[in-house]
């Protein structure tokens, strides 16, 4: 017995130095991306405000658009990718829009971009548009009206030791790993001095639309509250056409833990992130309804 407690013990021993190792090795690997990838951010706002809803581009989103309009309405909000081509986005009016995929700066990559800004082009409302660092010389943005507000973030990943990781995540160097697009949505409402932060659209449920045909060709269908076009169906298509069933749920598992570091981060700052998405299959944050903010 005696033995066994020793074999024990040395295992759990071996277990933590790895653990050390594994962490200072991504923690190394982390301050060697900062320099590589990221740009200059634009500074954290002073101000601290109370409560933001992030719209994910989730099939739920359409049901809340229907029955909390009027806490919508009242509420400071962040739209995100391809809503601002919606009737919706027009009506809502966000405070705020993030777009993070290097797709909304290639014109060349679809059909649907220079419609994008066409339509941004033309808010006439106050607007704080949130954009990667590396795109900050992208032509499109010199000629936003006066009214919107561009704001950069960077997506580098950092992964590691907390101490480093979120003192990069502080000075808006680096993120936990942004998988999805609400990662760094969640990342700036923090920066934007936000103390709750409610997340809806955030469904996530991809691997209950993902199958194999019986040519081995993996399809996933990410359904959003609107309805893709054919030019973004075709897109989508291309992307994963060579992308394999295993590939897919190392990326979901990616997103999942990624939220996981969101919230111990959130958590550091005194910020509460609470998932409104009837459904969701984000276990990081704790769940609330639109209809109890105001408790």
């Amino acid at each position: 017995r005696q033995r066994q407690m020793c074999i024990r013990d040395r295992m759990k021993t071996i277990e933590k130095i790895q653990k050390f190792m594994s962490e200072a090795t991504k923690t190394a690997a982390s301050l060697v991306k900062v320099p590589l990838m990221s740009g200059r951010p634009s500074p954290a706002s002073s101000a601290r405000r109370d409560t933001v809803i992030i719209m994910g581009n989730g099939p739920s989103l359409k049901e809340a658009l229907t029955i909390h309009r009027e806490v919508l309405d009242s509420t400071p909000k962040l739209a995100v990718n391809w809503s601002a081509m919606t009737p919706d986005f027009l009506v809502l009016k966000p405070e705020y829009y993030l777009l993070a995929d290097g797709v909304f700066f290639n014109p060349a990559a679809s059909d649907n971009v220079p419609k994008l800004w066409d339509i941004v082009n033309r808010i006439d409302w106050p607007l704080t548009i949130f954009v990667p660092a590396r795109f900050r010389k992208y032509p499109g943005l010199k000629t936003l009206p006066k009214n919107i507000t561009v704001k950069y973030f960077n997506l580098t990943p950092a992964e590691g030791w907390t101490g480093v990781t979120h003192r990069l995540f502080r000075m808006g160097l680096a993120m936990p790993r942004p998988r999805n697009v609400l990662i760094p949505a969640i990342m700036c409402m923090i920066r934007e001095g936000f103390r709750r932060i409610v997340l809806t659209g955030a469904d996530h449920n991809w691997s209950q639309t993902l199958w194999v045909t019986d040519r081995n060709r993996v399809v996933t269908v990410q359904p959003h509250y609107y309805e893709d076009d054919d030019d973004e169906l075709r897109r989508i298509e291309e992307l994963y056409k060579d992308i394999h069933i295993h590939q897919l749920y190392e990326s979901f598992a990616v997103a999942f833990r990624s939220y996981f570091a969101v919230q111990a981060y959130a958590q550091s700052r005194g910020v509460r992130v609470l998932n409104a998405t009837p459904g969701s299959f984000i276990d990081a944050f704790p769940r609330t309804t639109l209809d109890r903010l105001g408790d």
